[in-house]
């Protein structure tokens, strides 16, 4: 067996020298000396030799192994040489690489986070509840009984029944994911008397079609005060204090009649407009376009609310005119709309980073 010694030498000197990295050596090395490389391959037919050939053979072979061992050595010293060089003439002074932004809350969030501080600051608790709850606290404890036509909004998204013992599930017993933060009012009313100042922040689910200000799910915050001789007066008070404090000391509120099951007296809350503010001056001729915002209307609807209904005490247990208290929600993604200006719900929920990365 023969091999062309020279013509192995010079090939693998040229790689060598042509390496240009610490791993690119390290590849060289194995495919020359590695257990399963081309030395390995030429000692291991050293066997199939005559006596006499195998003494010159070896030489030859032990003579390539030094060869190529020195070839790499001095590429690795050229290497190091070379870097050591380049990191003299470094600029050390030059700006690093930004590093990549690493990810901030979403603007849903901050928003949350946002309101719960405020009303935190007026003595107001945080709770959360479940987004999976039961037909009585997400309808009739809230004075939303079977027939009443308000249901037909949000009377959806129910859970497939268990069969227990083949026993028909009960009303109280079927399940929903829940079209209000407000079931949570009836869990904590039933485990706690009053004097309660409590926020609640959650995920909702009614079926609307999704288009740039409607989503089948979103978030609301509830809120409810109950405690003896509360009057519209503190819900007016507090929700103004709460607007101003969001929004500017300069915006204007007003009151609307309206209609909730679960309160009663009830009312739609709005502000005035943060972009024409029509309503904080004089509008001229030329500034009578449509605003972009509030349609030239002048106001902005921020929530809803009301004196709870007595109804909703009886079914908590609470003794008849003993207590009164205010509720009232809103939903975050609609607040959040108007604070930094968005115009369409769904930019929430797709993940796009050139819109997540302004907030």
């Amino acid at each position: 067996m023969s091999f062309d010694w020279t013509a192995i030498e010079q090939e693998a000197q040229k790689e060598i020298n042509q390496a240009s990295s610490g791993e690119a050596i390290e590849a060289l090395r194995i495919k020359y000396l590695g257990r399963q490389g081309l030395l390995a391959e030429i000692t291991g037919s050293i066997s199939a030799l005559s006596a006499s050939e195998r003494p010159e053979f070896g030489k030859k072979a032990n003579y390539l192994k030094n060869k190529l061992t020195r070839f790499l050595e001095e590429r690795v010293s050229q290497l190091k040489e070379k870097e050591s060089q380049d990191l003299e003439t470094f600029d050390l002074t030059l700006p690093g690489e930004p590093i990549p932004q690493i990810g901030t809350r979403h603007p849903i969030t901050q928003t949350i986070q946002e309101i719960t501080a405020i009303f935190s600051k007026l003595g107001f608790v945080t709770v959360e509840g479940p987004e999976v709850e039961n037909e009585y606290n997400n309808f009739s404890g809230l004075n939303i009984p079977l027939d009443h036509p308000s249901r037909d909004a949000f009377d959806t998204f129910y859970l497939k029944p268990e069969t227990r013992n083949q026993k028909p599930v009960t009303r109280k017993e079927r399940f929903l994911l829940r079209s209000h933060t407000s079931p949570v009012q009836i869990r904590v009313m039933k485990e706690h008397k009053p004097p309660l100042a409590v926020i609640v922040p959650g995920k909702v689910y009614r079926p609307d079609a999704v288009d740039a200000s409607h989503s089948f799910v979103f978030h609301q915050i509830e809120g409810f005060l109950v405690d003896q001789e509360v009057s519209f007066a503190d819900l007016k008070g507090t929700l103004t204090a709460f607007a101003q404090r969001l929004f500017g000391e300069k915006i204007q509120m007003r009151f609307r009649p309206h209609f909730f099951p679960f309160t009663e007296p009830s009312a739609e809350v709005d502000i005035s407009c943060m972009l024409c503010k029509r309503n904080q001056k004089p509008v001229t001729r030329n500034q009578e376009k449509k605003c972009s915002v509030c349609g030239g209307k002048g106001w902005l609807e921020i929530l809803g609310c009301g004196m709870i209904h007595p109804n909703v005490f009886a079914n908590v247990g609470y003794p008849k005119d003993k207590y009164s208290g205010f509720a009232f929600g809103m939903g975050i993604e609609r607040i959040a709309m108007l604070k930094y200006g968005i115009n369409d719900i769904r930019l929430f929920f797709e993940n796009d980073l050139r819109f997540l990365r302004q907030f």
